[in-house]
Parts: structure tokens; sequence; C-alpha cells
């Protein structure tokens, strides 16, 4: 099942995050160890249509649409438009900057959201964005 949404140009990544946690049995479990939180992402199209997706590194080390797996509940959103979270993934910039700019709104646990950045990392070399 795809997790890519036409409307949202870089729901794309979603798979590529997902393939690069499945891909590897001990990698996803050092994701897990490292991650503890499920992290919920709300995108906003170019429509202002907001769409949700969810990174599981509390339990699975899995990728879903909706904000948290059923019966869940995220421990960090982060809520930006589709265009900078492309960005963000593709590595042309950082979320501390759009945090900054005040383009990344994070509800939660703000110390949680930093260690998404590495699992993001990893999904660059197989996401075309």
């Amino acid at each position: 099942m795809s997790l890519k949404h036409e409307s949202y140009p870089s729901s794309a990544a979603f798979d590529a995050i997902n393939s690069s946690l499945q891909a590897d049995d001990t990698e996803r479990k050092d994701a897990v160890k490292k991650g503890n939180a499920i992290f919920a992402f709300k995108l906003k199209n170019k429509e202002g249509q907001e769409e949700g997706w969810h990174i599981d590194l509390k339990e699975k080390g899995a990728v879903g649409k909706g904000e948290a797996p059923e019966g869940k509940k995220a421990d960090v959103t982060l809520s930006l438009s589709d265009e900078d979270f492309g960005k963000m993934v593709a590595g042309k910039t950082q979320a501390q900057r759009l945090f900054m700019s005040g383009k990344l709104k994070i509800k939660g646990d703000v110390m949680k959201a930093t260690k998404m950045e590495p699992v993001l990392k990893k999904a660059q070399t197989k996401a075309k964005l």
C-alpha cells in the first residue's frame, strides 16, 4: 500500500522512509530505540488542504497514514507545508531552520522532534523528490 497522495508531491518520501525502515531489521530496531516516539506529520498543500502521516518509532518502526496508529497518540506533531517537507527530506533545508523561521510548527515533545532528523537522512537516498 502506497503512502503517496497525489495532492501532496512530497508524500512519496513516506514510502521511501517506510522502505528504508523495512529493508533492514537491525536498522529498524535501532531507529525505534533511538526515536522512541510516534511522530505525526501534518502537511498542507498549495490548495490549503491538510493531510496526516505518522512514523511509529515507538513499537513497530513503520510509517502510515493518519496522525497515529490506531488506538495510539503521537508524541510529537510536526506541521508544515508539503513543499517545505519535500525540501527537508531532500536535504535542501533543515528542520531547525524551518522551525526558527516559523514554517515548521511542533506540538508535543520538542526534544523528540530532534530525533527525527537521522531517519529522514536515511530516506534521502531513496526519495526522489
